[in-house]
């Protein structure tokens, strides 16, 4: 029996959580990566844009691998934490885990930085709140 901490959990708090649908694959079968980073960064602008007080823009991504592909059926969560805001941006890590109905632990599936940047009604940079 493992000890709960041997177990890897995911760090952050959880943004978005979905299903990973036929639609969203490759011919192999496998979800394809950009649908994956889309979902990812829907999850970090929730968080970013919660910080900010309102709207923000994606304006960089960090480097990405790919542990585990994912399947269809697969519950996807993404995990978001703040690591740093600045004058008018905000750095989120996100962590993808994948639940299937063949394994009962998550598994995690890759991290990436995302860089936001707090904008104003115009599409302006704006101080963060």
């Amino acid at each position: 029996m493992r000890d709960i901490d041997d177990t890897p959990q995911p760090t952050g708090v959880l943004a978005l959580q979905t299903v990973a649908m036929p639609a969203d694959t490759n011919p192999s079968g496998d979800i394809f990566g950009g649908w994956l980073m889309s979902q990812m960064d829907l999850a970090g602008s929730v968080t970013a844009s919660r910080r900010a007080g309102g709207r923000v823009a994606t304006v960089a991504v960090d480097a990405m691998a790919f542990m585990t592909p994912v399947r269809v059926g697969a519950v996807v969560s993404c995990y978001t934490e703040i690591l740093d805001v600045g004058r008018s941006s905000i750095r989120v890590r996100v962590e993808v885990w994948i639940t299937s109905i063949h394994q009962d632990e998550p598994a995690k599936v890759t991290e990436g930085e995302f860089v936001f940047v707090a904008i104003d009604g115009n599409g302006r940079t704006r101080v963060v709140d």
